[in-house]
């Protein structure tokens, strides 16, 4: 036997005795101030009656909505993206959205121009929003972790905050000289990790280095073989961190008796070899974007929130320190900036 055409929106005011704009008013919940209770109630008993279910792909056709956003960051394959990841993806289904991923640098030329007549809008992550200027349609845009100046709503973490107690805590220990594995990567997220480091300590001494085990442990390797060899390297990722701690290694240096390390992020790596470390709450970042770009879809303006950060010390700057011991800056609650 052929199957049972399933029930129409026109089947439904065909038996309400409204008309099919009636009918979508009310199962959109439009319906108040434009058609009577009682007129409402009918449809819905008479959708309920003939199992008349709408299809939001026909409505968001009609609307010229795909009820799709589309993630934008440098990889999905780093613990700390794949969280980003998580957050946002969890928020976007909740509100009826699906989240795809992207990974930058962009191909202007490329599959990143076909995508836009297929999104609602779109996050970016750790990027300069100037990245973005190839697109051929504009959508709603919200950026994480990026430069708060620029023309885009973001959400950012507390990197000033996260420095001032990183390099308490070193002074708390008696380091001085201090020297600055830093990310060889020009954006805006780890520009403010170097500026809220040189603020604190004027005469660090730097290098910089790809982010990776082997770079990072070349750029220690340098530091650490200076005359007036840094006590403390603080390095703007656990990745380069890990390298730093093997740098140590290689020269019969004692972590921390004779150099201590920090890193940024607090991956899995971080945890496994007790390196002192930024904890960043990567998975509420993506939450709290994906809101925001919420907000924007809704015709709202969004917050600018800026996530607070915890240091989470541990036996790499600490020898007598448990695995983790946590702490916060007095002035990093959650909190917006105009």
């Amino acid at each position: 036997m052929p199957a049972e055409t399933p029930p129409t929106s026109k089947d439904v005011a065909a038996a309400a005795g409204v008309s099919q704009s009636t009918v979508s008013m009310v199962l959109s919940g439009k319906w108040p101030g434009r058609v009577s209770a009682s007129t409402a109630q009918k449809v819905r008993d008479a959708a309920e009656r003939l199992g008349y279910r709408p299809n939001p792909a026909a409505r968001n056709l009609r609307l010229g909505r795909t009820r799709t956003i589309m993630l934008v960051t440098p990889t999905i394959t780093a613990p700390f993206f794949s969280s980003v990841y998580i957050g946002a993806a969890r928020v976007a289904a909740e509100h009826g959205f699906s989240l795809v991923v992207f990974t930058w640098p962009l191909e202007l030329d490329g599959p990143f121009n076909g995508p836009h007549e297929a999104i609602d809008g779109m996050l970016a992550s750790s990027m300069a929003e100037a990245s973005l200027a190839g697109m051929r349609r504009p959508v709603p845009l919200v950026m994480l972790d990026s430069d708060p100046g620029g023309a885009a709503p973001t959400v950012n973490f507390d990197i000033d905050g996260a420095m001032h107690d990183l390099t308490g805590h070193l002074f708390a220990l008696g380091h001085r000289r201090i020297g600055h594995v830093a990310a060889d990567i020009d954006v805006w997220t780890f520009q403010c990790r170097a500026a809220a480091l040189e603020a604190r300590v004027p005469d660090v001494v730097t290098e910089r280095a790809a982010i990776s085990i082997t770079t990072g442990f070349e750029a220690a390797m340098r530091l650490l073989s200076r005359p007036d060899r840094p006590t403390a390297l603080v390095c703007d990722d656990d990745t380069l961190a890990v390298g730093a701690h093997k740098a140590a290694q290689a020269l019969g240096l004692d972590v921390p008796g004779d150099v201590a390390i920090t890193g940024f992020d607090d991956v899995l790596l971080a945890e496994a070899l007790e390196i002192t470390t930024v904890r960043l709450p990567a998975e509420q970042l993506g939450a709290r974007a994906m809101l925001a770009l919420l907000d924007l879809l809704n015709g709202r303006t969004p917050p600018r929130p800026v996530l607070p950060t915890e240091v989470v010390i541990r036996r790499s700057t600490s020898p007598t320190a448990p695995l983790t011991i946590e702490t916060g800056h007095a002035d990093t609650a959650d909190r917006t900036v105009s």
